[in-house]
């Protein structure tokens, strides 16, 4: 194993300029342990400065390469390229880390006005001639030059990024890209700030206890806590933040209520107000098809899937397609026994997608004698965590060690010192799992910093896992649902992608990959959340400390396909509207509430069924780096399972020969080397969509 080291070699690449403004943190070498940001220092006005002299300071260095007088190498060019921008890097991790977790208006103006000045500075690094010649030439002769494959894969797409980027338009067009990738830049950002205040701007207050019939306890609880918080005396306050949204329209007999509270969900940014992201999003679409025109390619997502494993828009609507015939079928079958469920009670009315929620869990509960309040006691938010831990353990020998003297940005973020097998420290990993007004909705993974070699030593990664998980009310600890447990399996999945990672170079490194890539480590944890033996080792009774009884893992077990049709079908519908959206090759009069109604009725949609993001607030694609590529998930489902497949055919999910090679050939290889490629070192096969069909019950 590499030695590794925790800050210093990288302090060195930051380059001394403690002397220009030593009152700024991000100048100077962090003396915390393994050199985590020193939260308490850095101050809101210390962002703006340092990103501005981040950007200063790699231009100089990338002047400096370009203007170099020494034949092109590898080392002095594209080696050099990789190492340069270290501070810049740096800013801006931490300021994207609090952005995204712990923003405020300044925070956001400061995001406002960097960020076209950050597009700005992209294309003057991928537009500059000289540097261009330099890695083309190095390219050119890559054949005999003898690098191994993590150097020849960071030179090829070192060289793919540059076209990729207009090296090679001429100036009226790079001009063109320039102006089209600011004005993006500035779009995405206000996108992503108006789903944010909107989501925080809308609450549903309850003063009449009758109002609260149906829900269980610890919902009732956290609306009271949610209340207080907003100076509301003995009321109760609903938001449509996930942990307050799927409870209400869950258990709540309000119909009325419930259609109120889901309505205020759905229709976010859609009302013509300041708020209102329809014609920002309309907007992006024209420009984001200007520029693939621009750069020579039939749509956007054209351009965006010539760098993804499925290649072209084509390939994703095959798979789409293959999945989306039977899971329609599942959800309209489904929404009949709904139905049938509303008529015996007898409702005089139609399964509307406010309801959905509501009967399902009517009708699990009468088919399988399960709901989420039998559940949630045995999925503590700590053991939950710990549970995840003791997976990586079996699998990969990992240990997590909670560590309090290291910095954290807020109170509920613990930290944890990560070790490998041989007791060498790995990884420094942060967890953040309860919603705030600050956060922004859903549930991510992100470094501080990433791991990279340098000078044969390793950079310890500091990485960050983020949700929006039911968070505990009064003396109650935060008790979950199986779909927040799922949840956490998925961003510790990407966490040990980046946890894992053995690359030399910063921009191959962890989850430096294909977008339908990045999702199988993610993915395939998931499938551990739930095995029985998994659930021996952390389901335990929050009270009692009473292990899950057998008959309710067999509930679990038995209840895995219901509901299947609605989860597919809600999800593949928004992978269709995204990928409608960027395949289009004419905007010029497209409205947004039109093309997806369009959108919808193309493939089928049920009424009863509303499209998991409607694209005002569909963030993934507009504001999120999925624009093209919300597919993923599904893609990468044909990988997980067909992983997981591979654990199961070696008669222990814990298999350490298995475990070895998906740590070997996908975890630890980052971008380093083409993914299929790694799939197949790992599996010894492409994948098939049979174990995906049969995992959700879809197969037949």
């Amino acid at each position: 194993m590499r030695k590794v080291i925790m800050a210093a070699a990288f302090a060195a690449l930051l380059g001394g300029c403690s002397a220009q403004a030593p009152q700024n943190p991000f100048y100077t070498e962090w003396d915390t342990p393994f050199g985590v940001p020193p939260f308490d220092e850095i101050k809101i006005e210390h962002f703006e400065p340092a990103t501005l002299e981040g950007m200063k300071r790699q231009r100089a260095e990338i002047n400096e390469i370009a203007a170099n007088k020494s034949m092109p190498t590898f080392e002095n060019t594209v080696e050099a390229l990789d190492r340069s921008g270290a501070l810049l890097a740096r800013v801006r991790n931490v300021f994207g880390a609090l952005n995204g977790t712990m923003t405020n208006d300044e925070m956001q103006a400061i995001a406002k006005r960097t960020a076209p000045l950050l597009s700005a500075h992209r294309d003057e690094t991928l537009l500059n001639e000289q540097l261009f010649q330099r890695v083309d030439a190095v390219f050119r002769q890559r054949d005999e030059l003898g690098l191994d494959g993590e150097q020849m894969r960071l030179l090829t797409e070192t060289h793919k990024r540059f076209v990729r980027g207009g090296a090679n338009l001429d100036a009226t067009a790079k001009k063109q890209l320039k102006a089209l990738n600011e004005e993006l830049a500035s779009l995405s950002v206000q996108f992503g700030e108006n789903v944010l205040k909107e989501t925080n701007k809308f609450e549903m207050v309850l003063d009449d206890e009758a109002d609260l019939a149906g829900l269980p306890g610890g919902v009732v609880a956290a609306a009271a806590k949610a209340a207080a918080e907003r100076g509301y005396e003995n009321k109760w306050v609903f938001t449509i933040q996930k942990p307050s949204l799927i409870p209400f329209i869950t258990y709540s007999e309000r119909r009325d209520l419930r259609e109120k509270l889901f309505q205020g969900y759905v229709d976010k940014c859609d009302h013509g107000d300041e708020l209102d992201n329809k014609k920002i999003l309309e907007r992006m679409a024209t420009v984001r098809l200007e520029k693939a025109r621009l750069l020579g390619y039939e749509s956007h997502a054209h351009y965006v899937l010539a760098d993804n494993m499925a290649l072209e828009p084509h390939n994703v609507y095959k798979l789409l397609g293959e999945i989306w015939e039977p899971a329609l079928a599942r959800a309209k079958e489904e929404a009949a026994e709904l139905q049938a469920m509303i008529d015996a009670e007898g409702g005089d009315f139609k399964l509307a997608p406010w309801d959905w929620w509501y009967y399902a869990e009517k009708v699990k509960m009468a088919k399988y004698a399960l709901d989420e309040e039998m559940t949630r006691p045995y999925f503590e938010v700590d053991a939950t965590r710990e549970g995840m831990f003791e997976v990586a353990h079996r699998l990969y020998g990992l240990t997590f060690t909670e560590r309090p003297d290291i910095p954290v940005y807020q109170e509920d973020v613990k930290a944890f010192e990560v070790k490998d097998a041989d007791g060498s420290t790995l990884a420094v990993l942060m967890t953040d799992y309860f919603p705030r007004a600050s956060k922004r909705g859903g549930a991510w993974m992100s470094s501080f910093r990433k791991e990279q070699i340098i000078d044969g030593e390793r950079v310890i990664p500091i990485i960050y896992n983020v949700g929006n998980l039911t968070p505990p009310t009064g003396d109650g600890p935060a008790l979950l649902s199986l779909d927040e447990v799922q949840t956490m399996f998925h961003e510790f999945g990407h966490g040990l992608h980046g946890m894992l990672a053995q690359s030399t170079y910063r921009s191959l490194s962890g989850t430096a990959v294909a977008r339908d890539f990045v999702e199988l480590p993610s993915q395939v944890m998931e499938n551990w959340a739930f095995e029985p033996e998994v659930l021996d080792l952390y389901a335990k009774h929050y009270q009692t400390g009473e292990r899950i009884p057998n008959e309710l893992v067999a509930k679990i077990e038995n209840a895995k396909h219901f509901n299947q049709g609605f989860a597919t079908t809600e999800y593949l519908a928004a992978s269709f509207l995204d990928m409608d959206w960027h395949t289009l090759t004419d905007t010029e009069g497209v409205t947004s509430n039109e093309f997806e109604k369009q959108s919808m009725d193309r493939i089928g949609m049920i009424d009863e069924i509303v499209v998991r993001y409607r694209s005002p607030y569909f963030r993934h694609i507009f504001s999120g780096g999925y624009s093209a590529g919300y597919y993923a998930y599904v893609w990468a489902e044909v990988l997980d399972a067909d992983a997981f497949q591979a654990f199961k055919e070696s008669g222990d999910i814990f298999d350490k020969t298995t475990a070895s090679r998906f740590r070997e050939n996908i975890l630890e290889k980052g971008g380093t080397a083409d993914p299929m490629e790694l799939y197949k070192k790992f599996r010894g096969k492409e994948p098939g969509i049979q174990a995906l069909l049969e995992r959700k019950g879809l197969s037949g």
